[in-house]
């Protein structure tokens, strides 16, 4: 049952709506997705993704430079390829995200039923995006996108369409298995250009 709403991000307070967002779908994520309104606007949570993806981009390119540095210098090329890479992720992070809020409705209307549209989705799968502003980290990374496309959306299922436990983490991995798997395949490819 909501009560209270979740503290969306907004244009008129982008800073601090964004980290009232990001920590409360990383600190309190079943309260802040059973208080999520499902049927907003897209326009916030697009530019959210955004957001979050200028962020990580622009910190994963420094991390690619400062490992370069470490590793042996950076060259033009290095220098080009970060800046490249970092700018992409931030410009088609909204993509990627309306991407996997596609295939994740395909998974909440096989296993929930027909409870969910692609806007609904799409706020969904942007405000679990929060989890990628630390996929800049090493380490931290691969475990973030875990996070966020697994355990994050499956409480996302759970709380916005009360559905129960074990449906909802069905319904989670099976959309988490192809998203996965694509990122899995856009990192190799980045990596070997």
């Amino acid at each position: 049952m909501q009560n209270t709403k979740a503290p969306e991000f907004s244009l008129d307070r982008p800073l601090p709506s964004a980290l009232a967002t990001i920590r409360a779908v990383l600190f309190s994520p079943r309260t802040f997705f059973s208080n999520l309104q499902a049927d907003g606007p897209l326009k916030e949570p697009v530019l959210f993704a955004l957001l979050i993806g200028t962020v990580t981009g622009v910190l994963g390119a420094v991390v690619a430079l400062a490992s370069n540095v470490f590793t042996g210098g950076v060259g033009a090329d290095d220098l080009r390829a970060a800046l490249v890479e970092g700018f992409l992720f931030a410009v088609l992070s909204p993509v990627g995200v309306g991407i996997a809020a596609g295939i994740y409705l395909l998974s909440i209307r096989t296993f929930v039923g027909k409870v969910a549209d692609f806007t609904q989705a799409y706020r969904i799968v942007a405000y679990a995006f929060s989890a990628f502003v630390i996929a800049w980290v090493p380490v931290l990374g691969s475990v973030a996108i875990s996070y966020a496309l697994l355990v994050l959306m499956g409480i996302a299922i759970k709380e916005v369409y009360e559905t129960s436990f074990l449906t909802a983490v069905i319904t989670a991995l099976v959309g988490f298995i192809p998203v996965g798997s694509a990122l899995v395949w856009v990192t190799a490819v980045a990596l070997t250009s």
